[in-house]
């Protein structure tokens, strides 16, 4: 028997933490077991957790009671198998939960990837990209030689590659500034620098963010102009603009509709790093508030450009950002459940900033 250490939150108050070691049941016809080496912990965790009930990503690892399991990206090696397509010590690459191991139902098995198709995740969202598995020995060296990028900052940046392929798709609805609420999250600068960089984009790209990531966000080189909380009356009130709300911040996004009113074209909720200043907004003025569902927007491509282009497309955008970006960031190592609680905790409390990546493990807890 395999002994699983996990990290679980109260779904009411995520600053609850439980740490449960336990031993696994056994793997049965068709599954596999891996052991999760490391992990990324980002800002987008809290989303995850935040949008667990409204989006479903607490189904996709169940827990009893109202504790609920975070999601994470992370990798993993094949440590027993029952499925005779994947073998013990194979590398994966996928969505799971702050665990040191995960029993899954390989099924779709291609020559690079799989999908979990245990039963519990038939009716999840997202199913190609959450319940996707990378086979990434099968993977080019290039894209393996990522792999700690690839925990903190690919699904990041494919979320901020969509987003920005959304606004291209929709013409940014006629905007003529795009602001990007908390531009110092690894999605917020990603579609940052998409906008930036592109010819064909002729909206100022406006970057919110905090006093303390400012420098971070000037070094990157991804806005036109920054605009410190708190000083959202120097954006300019008569251009249209598209709002990209990465912060979750319900006081924010009001202040900006009453400061744009109508000249608020597109308003689009993505993340929740504010995620406590969350909560109704009532009636605004302008576009009304929505939430962005990243796989909605990879479904409409695939039916357009066929089946996997976006995600082509995201995954090479991702790594020239990845490149360019990490020459400003830190990795930090969180390793064993004390660690990762309290890394957990710094997220909560907007402790960490933009430069800074949290890689993790609870694995280091079993040796």
């Amino acid at each position: 028997m395999t002994s699983c250490t996990e990290l679980w939150v109260d779904k009411s108050d995520f600053r609850k933490t439980r740490v449960v070691t336990d031993e696994l049941r056994g793997v049965e016809e068709g599954e596999i077991l891996v052991a999760i080496d490391k992990f990324g912990l980002t800002a987008n965790n809290v989303t995850y957790a935040v949008m667990g009930d409204a989006i479903g990503y607490w189904k996709f690892y169940p827990a009893p009671d109202n504790w609920g399991k975070v999601t994470v990206w992370g990798c993993a090696n094949v440590i027993e198998s029952r499925c005779k397509d994947i073998e013990v010590g194979e590398r994966l690459y996928g969505f799971f939960s702050m665990s040191s191991h995960a029993i899954l139902q390989p099924g779709k098995i291609r020559r690079d990837n799989f999908r979990d198709i245990a039963p519990h995740r038939k009716e999840l969202p997202g199913s190609a990209l959450y319940s996707n598995y990378r086979r990434t020995q099968r993977e080019p060296e290039i894209v393996q030689q990522f792999e700690n990028e690839r925990c903190l900052l690919f699904p990041l940046m494919a979320t901020g590659y969509v987003l920005y392929d959304y606004l291209v798709d929709n013409d940014c609805f006629g905007a003529k500034q795009i602001i990007i609420g908390s531009v110092s999250s690894k999605t917020g600068f990603s579609l940052a620098t998409l906008l930036h960089d592109d010819p064909l984009v002729s909206a100022k790209v406006i970057g919110l963010t905090s006093e303390r990531n400012k420098g971070f966000v000037e070094a990157l080189g991804c806005c036109d102009q920054i605009v410190i909380y708190g000083s959202e009356s120097g954006i300019a009130p008569d251009l249209p603009a598209a709002y990209i709300d990465m912060a979750g911040d319900a006081k924010l996004t009001q202040t900006l509709h009453n400061h744009l009113r109508d000249n608020m074209v597109e308003s689009a909720m993505v993340g929740a790093s504010h995620w406590e200043d969350g909560g109704s907004m009532g009636e605004l003025p302008g576009a009304k508030p929505t939430l962005f569902f990243a796989p909605a927007q990879i479904a409409k491509r695939d039916k357009e450009w066929g089946a996997g282009e976006l995600t082509a497309k995201a995954m090479q955008a991702t790594m020239t950002i990845s490149e360019r970006a990490k020459r400003h960031m830190q990795i930090e190592w969180s390793l064993g459940a004390e660690a990762v609680q309290q890394s957990w905790h710094n997220l909560l409390d907007n402790k960490v900033p933009g430069s800074t990546g949290i890689m993790a493990s609870l694995l280091a807890q079993q040796e």
